[in-house]
C-alpha cells in the first residue's frame, strides 16, 4: 500500500504500463511464432509476409520502449537470414 499520493499514482501508472508492454509483448511473441511456423511448414510466401508484419510489431515496441533498439535490430537480422536459408 502506497504512503503517500506521489506513491499511489505510481503504483496505477505501473499497473497501465505493465498491461500496455504485457500486451505488445505478447503480440511480438505472436508474430513471431506466426514466422517460425511459415518457416517450418516451408511456405515462403506465407513466410515472407510474416517476416514483415513481426518486423513492424519488433519497430512499434522499440519505438513504445518494450524493446531495446539493438535487441530489436538483432531479432531482426535473425528472423531474415531464417527466411533467406528457406530460399
Amino acid at each position: 500500500m502506497a504512503n503517500s499520493k506521489s506513491a499511489a499514482k505510481r503504483a496505477r501508472q505501473t499497473v497501465k504500463r505493465t498491461a500496455r508492454n504485457k500486451a505488445v509483448k505478447s503480440k511480438l511473441r505472436t508474430d513471431v511464432k506466426r514466422f517460425e511456423t511459415a518457416i517450418v511448414n516451408e511456405d515462403k510466401e506465407l513466410a515472407q509476409s510474416a517476416l514483415h508484419r513481426a518486423i513492424i510489431t519488433i519497430d512499434k515496441a522499440v519505438t513504445k520502449g518494450v524493446l531495446h533498439k539493438n535487441k530489436a535490430a538483432r531479432t531482426k537480422s535473425r528472423l531474415t537470414k531464417r527466411l533467406n536459408e528457406l530460399a
